[in-house]
């Protein structure tokens, strides 16, 4: 595992740990809670989170071809976009949550599960090989060295999120 990939693991888990924390902050009661019109509640950002990471799993599985580019051609654009909080984003229907009761332990079983298997994938396949399984919208096949890193500034996003959701459902500045 090469110095670039290392860290993106450690900043992955230091990630998947601040958005679980925050997960955990929430009541029960709050879950479930649409906080303010046109918002997802905090349970549907986390299966959000989850339909994306376990897709991206999946992906990371699946077959791979050598990358006729740099195997990190993407990665800024992608860092750039999601850590850009100014900007709306709409998420793909595949990914968009439903409408249900969520149970916060079974979010955060599934957050570590998922977690557990991203260090268990990421340390021994090849990084630089690009993942054909599945083509992302606007970006194409993507290496798994890209998609560890869109589910890193993904997951910083929806922390982000979920934690301005906190401080309005608690009414905390």
């Amino acid at each position: 595992m090469d110095n670039g990939t290392n860290k993106t693991l450690i900043e992955i888990n230091k990630t998947f740990e601040e958005f679980m924390l925050i997960l955990s902050s929430f009541y029960d009661e709050q879950i479930n809670k649409v906080p303010f019109e046109g918002s997802w509640t905090p349970g549907q950002i986390v299966q959000h989170i989850i339909l994306s990471v376990s897709g991206f799993v999946d992906l990371m599985n699946g077959p791979d071809q050598d990358t006729t580019r740099q195997p990190d051609a993407h990665v800024a654009n992608i860092r750039e976009a999601f850590l850009n909080f100014d900007i709306k984003m709409y998420s793909p229907d595949f990914i968009i949550p439903p409408a249900k009761n969520y149970n916060k332990e079974e979010l955060l079983l599934t957050l570590d599960q998922l977690k557990t298997q991203l260090n268990q994938i990421i340390p021994v396949k090849d990084m630089t090989k690009t993942c054909t399984g599945f083509e992302l919208p606007m970006l194409g096949y993507l290496t798994r060295t890209e998609l560890a890193n869109f589910i890193e500034v993904h997951t910083k996003r929806h922390v982000y999120q979920l934690k301005n959701i906190y401080n309005k459902i608690n009414h905390i500045n």
